[in-house]
């Protein structure tokens, strides 16, 4: 899964990028509004972690904004401690959850995975198709029981096939939600994880429709 932090202090920003990008995610950040507006409104993200106090454009108003547009990606915001008013705001603004400082790790990974899993009509954090389950809390994978070892993009593209389940996803959205932004991308390695994930799998769950890309679905 793709996820924008929007965050401009620095330290915790590469925190947060470093513990989403552990838990599986490609991660790119903004230190301003302006700029986490302007990705969050041209780049397709599962998941936005975004900060209210921001330099350049508020974070109320980059969200403001953003649903103003009809971007949908669910938003979790960061407040200061005790700031309810603010709360209040991000909630009414759109925000689909929100994260007082000081805050641990762990839950904000939760609160995250909750809110792509929510987005996605799934109620538990384990995913499962043909034998195969993914538990995105602890990112292992296993099939029939036994586990596998998956490098993270191959890890990636499963998580993303697995939320999709029963849909056509396109080798071209694949690349955009696996990748962060700076990430050199090449849509013909998609084609190589998916050649391995199957091998590495030994189940015919995903399915190539030609022409469109890839669907997950339980094999019959």
């Amino acid at each position: 899964m793709r996820v924008l932090v929007v965050e401009d202090d620095p330290v915790l920003s590469r925190q947060l990028a470093e513990t989403l990008t552990r838990a599986g995610d490609a991660v790119d950040c903004a230190a301003d509004g302006e700029e986490g507006h302007f990705l969050g409104d041209t780049e397709p993200y599962n998941a936005v972690v975004l900060d209210l106090g921001l330099p350049r454009l508020d974070g109320i108003t980059v969200l403001k904004r953003w649903r103003a547009a009809g971007r949908t990606m669910p938003v979790l915001i960061l407040t200061a401690r005790g700031s309810w008013p603010e709360k209040v705001q991000g909630i009414d603004a759109g925000a689909d959850d929100y994260l007082a400082k000081p805050f641990q790790m762990e839950e904000l990974l939760a609160r995250v995975r909750a809110l792509i899993r929510r987005a996605h009509g799934h109620v538990t954090t384990e995913l499962t198709c043909g034998g195969v389950a993914l538990d995105t809390r602890s990112g292992r994978v296993t099939v029939g029981g036994g586990p596998i070892d998956l490098s993270a993009h191959e890890y990636r593209v499963l998580r993303y096939l697995m939320h999709r389940k029963g849909e056509v996803v396109s080798r071209s959205e694949l690349v955009e939600h696996i990748y962060a932004q700076d990430f050199d991308r090449d849509s013909n390695t998609i084609e190589v994880f998916v050649a391995r994930l199957r091998r590495k799998l030994g189940v015919d769950v995903i399915k190539t429709v030609r022409g469109l890309g890839y669907r997950l679905e339980e094999p019959g």
